[in-house]
């Protein structure tokens, strides 16, 4: 028995990550960044732009598994940083309580949400943002929508997997319902 400790943050190989997605759920965590005005009211959302492994393009919000041992505030924390950057200063919200919980089900049809890889438990935040977001990893662009934009039918096609659905909540979470 080794008293070596693994200090290597990460999660699982591709192999192991494809294992364990075939055999339960993974827990992941979801953001709607929003900016907000003086009396906290949405004033517009940021949707990222990505291109999927089959190459389409589509907007989506900042997303990501929460690693083992994470508790999930820093995993929240770490994908804002790595889709968004370092300096977008976001405010986690205080009460870790999410306003959904979204279930994603490698079978269309069993909840608004589908993922062919996985069935996956995400917990959804909407949180403001106050710095400079410049998107980093494997987002294209981020663009900001005022709320009757990013729940515009255009919008809304542009938004796979039921992200267009998650947003509609956030937004009527948030008492912004268009």
């Amino acid at each position: 028995m080794s008293d070596m400790t693994e200090t290597t943050p990460g999660w699982l190989t591709s192999d192991e990550l494809d294992m364990a997605r075939a055999r339960m759920p993974i827990l992941y965590v979801e953001a709607v960044p929003v900016r907000v005005d003086d009396s906290g009211e949405v004033t517009s959302i940021g949707l990222l732009l990505r291109i999927g492994p089959d190459g389409t393009v589509s907007r989506t919000l900042v997303s990501g598994r929460v690693l083992h041992h994470e508790r999930v505030r820093d995993a929240l924390l770490r994908h804002l940083e790595k889709d968004l950057g370092p300096v977008a200063l976001p405010r986690v919200p205080s009460s870790l309580q999410p306003f959904t919980v979204a279930e994603y089900f490698p079978t269309q049809g069993i909840t608004p949400y589908h993922d062919p890889r996985q069935h996956a438990v995400s917990l959804a935040y909407v949180v403001p943002v106050t710095g400079d977001c410049r998107p980093r990893q494997d987002a294209l662009d981020l663009v900001w929508f005022s709320p009757q934009e990013a729940l515009s039918p255009a919008v809304q096609s542009e938004m796979p997997g039921g992200h267009g659905v998650l947003l509609k909540q956030a937004m009527a979470h948030v008492g912004c319902v268009v």
